[in-house]
């Protein structure tokens, strides 16, 4: 008997205008490309990409003492730290490479290699043309598209592949895709306020007429109302109103709406989207001269490092050979974010050259002069030598 004796019918979609017509909750959502041009999304992924690709990174090789020693013979130095490709710098590419592995969640370049399996050369690939596959045997495959329609296969050993955080080993997720709410929510209000400038940011508000109108006639008051007087350029035309009618204005605005704090809110969740903090995206309301300082040392230790370890690893494990890891490593050189001013690096140095750790030509390479004859001696204070080195204890009691 009916109801039921009929069957419940669902339709799956995923239209978001669809399901909240029909009382689904607002789920955010967040185009990567326009949410990359955001201000201070666009800013975040500049600062890591450019600073990161700025410091000096080089291939080293490990010593008989322990120490290390830049391998300037080895082909890759001249790739990481001069030149990638025919057309781009080695600047270029790692900064390439770095702003996709931020906005789209995994960064691509084609490795280039000599007779002896050597990397020549780094071509970065756009990230939305590049599809990647696990075959069987448990390792990847990817397919690049290109400009007239074809694809170029590639195996795991022809691509250097950085991956941002993973959930199965193969492609990175975007950071925009993971904290799509604070996106979705901050390109609303983007769109919200891009609205209202285009009306001068003035509020909208009534054609209240004393008579009925006629058919037709809302709809041509209205059509003719916007065309003459909304926009920026129309602000400051003059309004007549005959027949009776008054423009009322509703009485809310930005500031009533906490509307400007809530997009300051907003930017916030994007900056520790990114790790990257405020001063240092360009939002100063709250910097001062001392903390600046702080969140520009901040900036290299919490965002830069773990983004210098994540590819130093990825370029480690795919650009040199199991036989050629166990002499050589990649590294990257942060030591110039973190020096401080003029007075404070002299500092520094002056306690590594007492204390006998550090040489003067050392120093002096640290701030690019060159060397000086003598240089390379250390010093020790005469305060200070081994431990029983000089003890005449001995002495004194056999002889006496």
């Amino acid at each position: 008997m009916w109801p039921f004796d009929r069957q419940e019918k669902r339709i799956a979609t995923s239209d978001p205008l669809l399901g909240e017509f029909l009382g689904a909750r607002w789920t955010a959502r967040a185009d990567i490309e326009k949410a990359s041009g955001h201000a201070v999304a666009h800013r975040c992924i500049s600062v890591i990409a450019e600073n990161l690709a700025s410091v000096p990174l080089a291939v080293y090789r490990k010593t008989d003492d322990g120490g290390r020693e830049k391998a300037t013979d080895y082909p890759l130095y001249g790739v990481l730290h001069d030149q990638s490709s025919p057309t781009l710098t080695a600047f270029e590419a790692r900064e390439w490479l770095l702003a996709s592995a931020l906005t789209y969640g995994n960064g691509y370049a084609k490795i280039e290699r000599n007779g002896r399996g050597q990397v020549v050369g780094l071509s970065p690939l756009v990230a939305g043309s590049v599809t990647v596959e696990k075959l069987s045997t448990g390792r990847l495959r990817y397919k690049c598209a290109k400009a007239d329609g074809s694809n170029e296969v590639l195996l795991q050993d022809e691509v250097l592949h950085i991956r941002y955080r993973t959930k199965d080993g193969i492609l990175g997720q975007s950071p925009i895709q993971i904290a799509a709410a604070a996106f979705g929510l901050a390109l609303a209000q983007q769109d919200q306020a891009g609205a209202a400038a285009e009306n001068a940011f003035r509020p909208a508000g009534a054609l209240v007429f004393p008579d009925k109108l006629g058919a037709g006639g809302k709809e041509g008051v209205i059509a003719k109302f916007k065309e003459r007087f909304v926009g920026a350029l129309k602000a400051n035309e003059v309004l007549v109103l005959d027949g009776g009618a008054k423009f009322e204005t509703f009485q809310f605005n930005s500031k009533d709406s906490e509307f400007l704090d809530s997009r300051k809110l907003s930017n916030l969740d994007i900056c520790r989207v990114f790790g990257v903090p405020p001063s240092v995206a360009g939002i100063t309301d709250d910097a001062t001269y001392s903390n600046i300082g702080e969140e520009s040392r901040a900036l290299v230790m919490r965002c830069l490092a773990p983004w210098a370890k994540r590819v130093e690893m990825a370029m480690t494990i795919q650009l040199l050979s199991p036989d050629a890891r166990k002499t050589l490593f990649i590294e990257h050189d942060l030591n110039a974010l973190t020096r401080g001013d003029l007075a404070a690096r002299y500092g520094a140095y002056r306690v590594g050259r007492e204390g006998g750790w550090l040489s003067a030509n050392e120093i002096r390479g640290f701030e690019n002069m060159s060397k000086i004859d003598g240089g390379d001696e250390f010093v020790q204070p005469l305060n200070m030598g081994l431990i029983g080195a000089n003890d005449n204890r001995s002495k004194l009691d056999s002889a006496a």
